[in-house]
């Protein structure tokens, strides 16, 4: 397993394909890095807030920038076992797919819409590490509602760093605002304790009548 970590290098503000080669790369290494090493906590929250949001657990998930399945191994072992995932990285799906967590992976670049998914096809999703800096934009969020099914529970897990930045709590707040998503819950705690850095989750719905 090679030495090098990658997590220093994780929010420079790159190109798809430079980030989708950056990731490749992580894959080897990514577990260990984030893991073992720094205690990645986000995973298991939002997992957990998932839980707390849909009493139904046989509900369709989309585990959206799904990496090396770790958000999905945690909503496994939180009782959802319908899981797709989707990511912008190959090397990273590979190791997703060896967890056997998944019934279906696809690529995606969340900032060059749309997902190859069909409206309306999911009742909940997840995106753990995915808004930050150099990589999701918080316009996203949109296709995201897109393809989640009216009343669908969506739980995002971000660095305090990029909640503070601000872009993607606006696009809530105007989302929110135009009857689109309704913002259930805001909870502050362990991202990468390893860091130092402490992250959100973020629990919300798409509303049940958009207007």
């Amino acid at each position: 397993m090679s030495g090098k970590r990658f997590l220093g290098d994780a929010y420079a503000d790159t190109s798809a394909d430079e980030t989708r080669a950056l990731y490749d790369a992580w894959s080897e290494v990514y577990d260990t890095e984030l893991v073992t090493e720094n205690a990645y906590a986000q995973p298991q929250r939002c997992a957990a807030a998932l839980a707390a949001a849909a009493p139904n657990h046989d509900v369709a998930v989309l585990d959206i920038g799904c990496g090396t399945g770790l958000s999905g191994l945690a909503l496994r072992a939180a009782g959802f076992s319908v899981l797709a995932g989707c990511d912008l990285s190959p090397g990273m799906m590979l190791r997703a797919m060896a967890t056997g967590v998944y019934s279906r992976l696809f690529e995606t670049d969340l900032n060059a819409p749309p997902m190859p998914v069909a409206d309306g096809s999911f009742g909940a999703a997840t995106a753990v590490g995915v808004f930050t800096f150099g990589h999701v934009r918080a316009d996203a969020l949109d296709e995201i509602l897109r393809v989640l099914r009216p009343g669908a529970p969506l739980i995002i897990g971000l660095n305090e760093k990029y909640y503070a930045e601000g872009s993607l709590t606006r696009r809530m707040a105007a989302l929110s605002e135009a009857g689109q998503l309704d913002i259930l819950s805001r909870e502050k705690g362990e991202h990468i304790p390893g860091t130092g850095v402490e992250g959100w989750v973020l629990t919300m719905r798409k509303s049940w009548q958009i207007t």
